[in-house]
């Protein structure tokens, strides 16, 4: 007997079922990825980043919110598209270090989830002088 004449079609286990991926999958893909190009010395705005240094210090309050800070992902079945709050370090091309996150981010998330990434935008929310420090509460809660 054929395939035909049994009536169904025999797909490769590999292409049974279907995967979904999490926006926050794709979030943190994305802000590993931006994080790593010269120039980017934040994601999130100066109250986020001090938000979450806080939450990042309280037991159960996890590491993986500071990944994501700053990144918010939408994701379909094929395609998704990103929003990033930067902050650049003083000195560098900011059009440069935008192009080079994009790329970065593009890659990363596109060779490790499949899905296509429609856009990457990008807000710059602050620029970190040399001499200003950063924005992280000096108390640490225990």
């Amino acid at each position: 007997m054929t395939d035909s004449a049994s009536g169904g079609s025999h797909k490769a286990p590999g292409d049974r079922g279907r995967t979904t991926i999490a926006d926050g999958v794709v979030e943190k893909i994305a802000g590993l990825a931006a994080r790593e190009v010269v120039g980017v010395h934040a994601l999130g705005s100066g109250l986020s980043r001090t938000l979450g240094a806080v939450r990042d210090r309280v037991p159960g309050g996890g590491k993986s919110a500071s990944v994501t800070r700053g990144v918010k992902a939408e994701v379909g079945e094929v395609q998704t598209a990103l929003d990033l709050e930067i902050v650049v370090d003083y000195g560098v091309s900011i059009r440069e270090v935008a192009r080079a996150v994009r790329e970065n981010v593009v890659s990363a998330v596109e060779r490790m989830t499949g899905l296509e990434v429609v856009e990457v935008n990008i807000a710059v929310s602050d620029v970190k002088l040399p001499d200003e420090p950063d924005e992280e509460p000096e108390s640490r809660l225990q």
